[in-house]
């Protein structure tokens, strides 16, 4: 299998904004794509209106896009499978796939988070939960309704196995989204991760009405968190001021449609974490890895202060104001 082929089939499980962008990608490019949602009441919204009004409206999902909540029918129609869960949805996903005949297919990870039970990453829990499978990563600064109208993006495919990263790269590139392959799958998955808490914290000081300086500072030491946690856990320093690193960071820090930027915005303005997040819809990744990566600093003795700031605002519920006034009252330093 080449992935090449305009008849390659693909489904994606995971009918978020961007598991639904993707389909509408693939489905553009000739693929047989399956899009599968948990609800079946939902999937049907969706197949009679072509449309993700609560996740992607205003882009219509094509015809031939095959929409089910059967998830047999939808591995059992595949070449490859594109994960899009949540990440603290993606274990019991696994599980229930598990169950299924997955032989032979690729799996391709979009899913940008830490499992905060045992530290893994999302290509080591697929790993762990499906034993020896062929995985790759499609990762980067990536806002989904950009993608979907077809607004020049980048990204990059990272595999362990570099064919498969090439295979990834061909299947997803089209004139409006050109893919790089990257082969450190760790330092990767790392960045797509912690950038979500950093840019929590991004938005935290826009939100207590802090100016350019304040994010570019926090965008600025928020990266250099990000490589030191890499570098200890053996991933490439060099990730991390790439598409996967500093684009995905800048992105998720400035956009106005960052998820988690809005919840570290409403988190600035006062508002308690169960209050903001009971108002959304879609999932602020950036909430449960903060958890994660609170959890790796201390274990592992890595200094994170403004990954510890966010902890402390999400999880302690700590004043935001006073916390960046401690960020600010630290000890004098070189860079």
């Amino acid at each position: 299998m080449t992935m090449t082929t305009r008849t390659t089939r693909v489904s994606i499980i995971g009918d978020g904004g961007w598991g639904t962008t993707l389909a509408v990608l693939l489905a553009g490019k000739g693929c047989a794509v399956t899009l599968w949602g948990a609800f079946p009441a939902y999937i049907e919204t969706m197949r009679r209106c072509r449309v993700n009004k609560k996740f992607l409206p205003g882009i219509t999902i094509p015809r031939h896009v095959v929409l089910t909540a059967d998830l047999a029918a939808a591995v059992a129609s595949s070449e490859v499978i594109v994960l899009a869960v949540p990440s603290q949805y993606l274990t019991a996903t696994l599980r229930k796939i598990k169950k299924l005949d997955y032989a032979g297919r690729v799996f391709v990870s979009v899913v940008k988070g830490i499992d905060t039970g045992t530290l893994l990453t999302m290509s080591q829990l697929i790993g762990k939960e499906l034993g020896k499978v062929k995985v790759a990563v499609l990762s980067g600064p990536t806002i989904a309704i950009e993608v979907a109208k077809k607004i020049p993006t980048t990204a990059v495919s990272s595999s362990r196995d570099v064919l498969l990263a090439r295979r990834v790269q061909a299947l997803f590139s089209c004139p409006a989204f050109r893919v790089y392959t990257n082969p450190d799958i760790l330092g990767v998955e790392l960045c797509g991760s912690v950038k979500n808490v950093i840019a929590l914290a991004c938005g935290i000081c826009d939100g207590l009405g802090f100016g350019t300086n304040t994010k570019a500072a926090g965008l600025t030491r928020g990266l250099v968190e990000m490589t030191r946690l890499g570098k200890t856990l053996g991933a490439d320093p060099r990730t991390f001021m790439g598409l996967a690193g500093l684009g995905d960071l800048a992105t998720t820090c400035f956009s106005p449609n960052s998820r988690n930027r809005h919840v570290g915005y409403e988190l600035g303005k006062g508002r308690k974490i169960k209050d903001i997040l009971a108002t959304m819809d879609a999932v602020a990744e950036g909430v449960v890895t903060a958890k994660a990566v609170h959890q790796w600093a201390r274990r592992l003795k890595i200094e994170m202060p403004i990954t510890a700031a966010v902890y402390q605002v999400i999880y302690n519920n700590k004043n935001a104001k006073e916390i960046v006034s401690g960020l600010m009252g630290r000890a004098l330093k070189s860079e």
